[in-house]
């Protein structure tokens, strides 16, 4: 009896120890996530206007401006060769957007303040639902593809939803043809930015001609004191057919990689990902093949050192968009190994959950294409919708004392 008196004392210390130590360990955790806001510009018909006496990182290196204030800027001439930042320098260029007029009040669209602040009032109330079940907050970090430039970002932060967040803003003007860009907003109090910049993905048609695509974005930061670079994509699309087409997106996925394994080989402990629209599945070529992602983190290895958080929810039906009438999950986030196996240490970041996020009120509800994104526009016609695409989120997790 006396033994059993002893063990069970014991017990209660172990329970009351263990009590004690749960109630000084919290669960920290983290949204980040990607949407894509489906033509996000303002009203006003723009142009590129790249001063080549600033220094690339300054956003006013290469802006976008109202085609009527072309008129009162300093230029230098009429550039016709290839157009990326080092061409550029010392000189002052206007390059024009094509379909520049496409989203102003006297287009077919029709597109005014109504419907501009309509669009930023839908896409904020999105941003703010991602990961917020299970962070109970706005997310951290957040990638927006289709983007036309830096205010239509200052305006979408400045929402009611986002505000409370003082969100900062990382954002280059590409030299994408109709001037459309990715950017990423993060939290300053959870995630320092360290550094960024963008990486040109050269492609050429088939006359050999360069054709202008969006570049790849990359930041990096301290995410509640670890290091993390999230890399922001938006590769070429589809257009000619997805064989015809391939090579682009394989180009893109060569400069992701480099990338990436750039930064892995700079700095072995920093966790890696890798977002957007890639305009392909998790198991076409590019983004299998040539980025060497896994589906499964069992099959992660020095050569294959990249998770698709997206494969398995595609092998099981999950779809984020639907391209020609076909289910595809474009929208995908990628990690790096230590964010999925990190060897039992929960007191680092890993993987806790990801999504493609789609609430009822993101689909369709009826007609031809129930179920499919509630796009903004059908045509010319503003629907009140949200996006032709579902966002992606990964939500990760820590226990600190």
């Amino acid at each position: 009896m006396k033994h059993y008196k002893l063990n069970f004392l014991g017990t209660l210390l172990m329970f009351f120890s263990w009590a004690v130590n749960a109630q000084k360990t919290k669960v920290m955790r983290a949204a980040i996530g990607v949407t894509n806001v489906e033509n996000l510009w303002d009203t006003i018909a723009s142009a590129d206007y790249i001063d080549g006496t600033k220094n690339p990182q300054n956003p006013a290196f290469h802006r976008s401006v109202p085609v009527d204030s072309i008129k009162y800027l300093e230029v230098s001439g009429t550039y016709t060769g290839p157009w990326n930042d080092d061409a550029v320098r010392g000189k002052k260029y206007i390059r024009n957007q094509i379909l520049s007029e496409d989203f102003t009040p006297k287009s077919a669209k029709h597109y005014g303040s109504r419907i501009y602040f309509r669009k930023l009032a839908n896409h904020s109330k999105v941003i703010s639902e991602l990961g917020r079940k299970e962070t109970n907050t706005n997310p951290v970090i957040v990638g927006l593809i289709e983007v036309e430039n830096r205010q239509v970002i200052q305006d979408l932060v400045r929402q009611p939803a986002l505000a409370q967040s003082n969100y900062k803003i990382v954002h280059y003007n590409s030299y994408d043809a109709r001037g459309i860009d990715v950017a990423l907003i993060y939290q300053p109090n959870r995630f320092v930015l360290l550094d960024s910049y963008q990486k040109e993905i050269a492609i050429f048609g088939e006359d050999g001609k360069r054709e202008y695509t969006r570049d790849l974005l990359v930041a990096r930061g301290l995410l509640d004191g670890e290091m993390v670079a999230v890399f922001m994509n938006h590769w070429p699309s589809r257009r000619g057919g997805d064989v015809a087409s391939q090579p682009r997106r394989i180009a893109a996925a060569t400069v992701l990689k480099k990338e990436m394994d750039a930064l892995r080989l700079r700095f072995p402990s920093i966790k890696l990902i890798a977002m957007g629209d890639f305009n392909d599945d998790p198991v076409n070529i590019s983004v299998k093949d040539i980025l060497k992602t896994v589906g499964d983190p069992a099959q992660l290895s020095e050569e294959k050192p990249y998770y698709n958080l997206m494969y398995k929810p595609f092998k099981s039906g999950v779809a984020s968009l639907a391209y020609k009438d076909a289910p595809n999950l474009f929208d995908q986030i990628i990690v790096s190994a230590n964010l999925v196996k990190n060897s039992g240490d929960l007191t680092h970041y890993g993987v806790f959950k990801s999504e493609i996020y789609a609430p009822d009120y993101l689909k369709n509800t009826n007609g031809q294409w129930k179920g499919y994104p509630f796009r903004s526009w059908d045509g010319d016609t503003f629907t009140g919708g949200y996006s032709d695409h579902f966002p992606a989120v990964v939500v990760l997790q820590k226990f600190i004392k």
